[in-house]
């Protein structure tokens, strides 16, 4: 029996750790900066996190082209501001990814 980690389930339990709600007007400046991605909802956010963090273009490829994962639209922005929406968040520099959940 090994005693040894899987790094990339330490990467997973690091990134669960680092997810946290945050209220939209928080995430502005991300998103005027142009480093916010949008997560689809039937997304785990922290799988999408882990696979930008590893450098998995197979997968993160995959889910641009279904629109599951993307830069936030000015229409989904207003959108979010207008609700003082809550998002969950994960940071994997450049990026913040958000989702909302409701």
């Amino acid at each position: 029996m090994s005693d040894s980690v899987d790094p990339n389930e330490l990467n997973k339990a690091k990134l669960n750790l680092e997810t946290a709600k945050i209220a939209w007007e928080d995430l502005q400046r991300y998103f005027a900066s142009g480093h916010l991605l949008a997560v689809a909802p039937d997304l785990d956010i922290v799988a999408v996190a882990h696979s930008i963090s590893i450098d998995d273009k197979a997968t993160v490829e995959v889910w641009l082209n279904e629109k599951k994962l993307g830069p936030v639209s000015d229409d989904q922005a207003r959108n979010w501001h207008e609700q003082k929406a809550d998002l969950w968040a994960v940071v994997v520099r450049p990026w913040v990814l958000v989702q909302d959940r409701n």
